[in-house]
């Protein structure tokens, strides 16, 4: 059974030596080697699912991963995901990775988020205080196919949406707009210096100002102010309590103190 972990990730690795004192191949190189590996891996190629011959049972999997979790928030990570199919799409990393795992891929490698479904994306400040819209949550990070991610997030759109009532062309509107934003994005990147991808960033300003006629415009707006409200200080004061010295327990001294 193949899951998304340290033992299964597609083999990649990085020559630090070259990696940082060669030049990287030209844009016209890439797109070429492009070319020939769509010839081996054409696009039609990834709408197709895994054959459900042989395919390892979802439950199994989910179960695979309960030695790694606290036994009494099991219950509750299954409640959870049995509540609609987003949410159990979002706690199904595993069960998606193993059915990408038996499909053929670019061969195209890099460092994936691992879980780049929709509601892993939100608003943060950066060190300067600037509020960025951008993926959060990259504790399924690992090595393998870039189309991984773009997969995962194209379905968790369609599933999102068709839990929120969206007709299934709407859904998949919706999905296509979000592999044709990546895409187009993706292409402007290759055209920049490393650094100048390394800085780049939505604000959210200019995601307000872009959907500012839209239906989406009052919900970024609360979102944003959510956002700029969640500090430093209100997460210290949710996973920390005040104890004073007079509450702390003295170690013991002797022998096997540390202080000898």
């Amino acid at each position: 059974m193949t899951t998304l972990d340290h033992r299964t990730a597609p083999a990649f690795h990085i020559d630090a030596a070259t990696f940082f004192t060669h030049s990287r191949p030209s844009r016209d190189q890439r797109a070429s080697d492009g070319r020939v590996q769509r010839e081996v891996v054409p696009l039609a190629s990834n709408a197709e699912g895994p054959p459900l011959a042989g395919r390892p049972d979802p439950l199994a999997i989910l179960q695979s991963q309960e030695s790694d979790r606290d036994p009494s928030l099991i219950p509750l990570r299954y409640a959870r995901m049995a509540a609609d199919p987003f949410a159990f799409l979002r706690g199904a990393a595993a069960i998606m990775a193993s059915d990408l795992s038996r499909l053929p891929n670019s061969g195209i490698n890099a460092q994936l988020c691992g879980d780049a479904h929709l509601a892993n994306f939100g608003m943060f400040a950066t060190p300067e205080r600037n509020l960025v819209f951008d993926l959060n949550d990259f504790d399924e990070t690992l090595p393998g196919p870039f189309e991984w991610d773009v997969k995962r997030l194209a379905a968790s759109i369609a599933v999102a949406a068709r839990g929120n009532g969206v007709k299934p062309k709407g859904a998949q509107r919706a999905a296509a707009a979000a592999v044709e934003s990546y895409r187009s994005t993706m292409a402007r990147l290759s055209d920049m210096r490393t650094m100048d991808v390394w800085f780049s960033r939505l604000d959210v300003d200019v995601l307000l100002e872009r959907a500012r006629k839209t239906a989406l415009s009052g919900a970024i707006v609360k979102a944003s102010e959510k956002a700029r409200r969640s500090t430093g200080d209100t997460a210290l004061a949710k996973l920390t309590e005040v104890r004073w010295p007079s509450q702390i327990p003295v170690p013991a001294t002797g022998a096997g103190s540390c202080c000898g």
